[in-house]
């Protein structure tokens, strides 16, 4: 798909990877504005195209006392704002399928979660809404398997589909990415890798998912070599006290750095 179909995206023409990243949830709109611009400013400097996430709700949490957003319209309006002030596109994740019409009003690109991508119902309401569908792949589903829910967007009548690829179950309580599945995937549709959901340390017996945030870098790279269309990273300037996912987000402070050596190795991988 052509990134240059979204709205307001830039950098298309750079050769680079794109990006997906921000904070797992909407906390407040001081927090969102400021993650965005400190974002756009990196981005803009090297030349990726980037799209701000951020979810206006959290539906598939542990516990029924985790945080699951500040209100739906309210969240969905600063994602609104982020993008007109910063001239931006903008990705949420959808849980139900009155989600999709309502957050197509706010937003560019609907993502599905990894355990819903399944839910036919709604990955079509997703597809319907001529809004670009991301659609995680399930930690539990093999990168072939994906084909299916990319020709469900398809039989939807939309051509707008990404694939994300954010692990696969290991164990119980660790995922791990096989690197196998992005040339196989990128048949189907552009794919993506989340870095930061793939390091994850689910069904804890806290019942507050863990996560390896050093190991962000050595995934990220990984994925640049094998050729990703974008990367999904979730960020936060104190990850330590973020309402959601804190524990394997990217500090704000080092994804400049990161960003800056993904996007030399990138340039290696497009001379060879």
């Amino acid at each position: 798909m052509d990134l240059s179909l979204i709205p307001n995206i830039k950098h298309t023409k750079s050769n680079n990877f794109f990006l997906l990243a921000g904070p797992c949830a909407i906390e407040s709109e001081d927090m969102a504005m400021r993650i965005a611009e400190k974002v756009i400013t990196i981005t803009d400097k090297l030349e990726i195209p980037y799209i701000f996430k951020g979810s206006f709700k959290k539906a598939n949490r542990s516990r029924i006392d985790s945080f699951t957003g500040i209100g739906d319209e309210k969240a969905l309006k600063i994602l609104r704002k982020v993008s007109e002030t910063f001239n931006v596109p903008t990705v949420t994740d959808i849980h139900e399928v009155s989600d999709a019409i309502k957050a197509a009003e706010y937003v560019d690109v609907l993502q599905i979660p990894a355990f819903l991508v399944r839910q036919t119902d709604l990955v079509v309401a997703a597809a319907k809404t001529g809004k670009v569908v991301n659609l995680k792949k399930g930690q539990f589903m093999s990168p072939g398997a994906m084909k299916h829910a990319v020709q469900k967007v398809k039989d939807a009548g939309s051509e707008k589909a990404w694939i994300t690829d954010r692990g696969t179950m290991f164990g119980y309580q660790d995922m791990i990415v096989d690197f196998r599945g992005i040339p196989e995937m990128r048949k189907f549709a552009p794919t993506i890798l989340d870095v930061t959901h793939s390091l994850q340390q689910p069904n804890q017996v806290a019942g507050v998912t863990g996560g390896r945030p050093d190991m962000i870098e050595t995934i990220a790279r990984a994925g640049i070599v094998n050729n990703v269309d974008g990367l999904f990273i979730e960020t936060h300037f104190d990850p330590a006290n973020a309402k959601s996912d804190g524990a394997n987000m990217l500090h704000l402070d080092n994804l400049e750095s990161l960003l800056t050596n993904l996007v030399a190795i990138r340039k290696t991988i497009n001379s060879l």
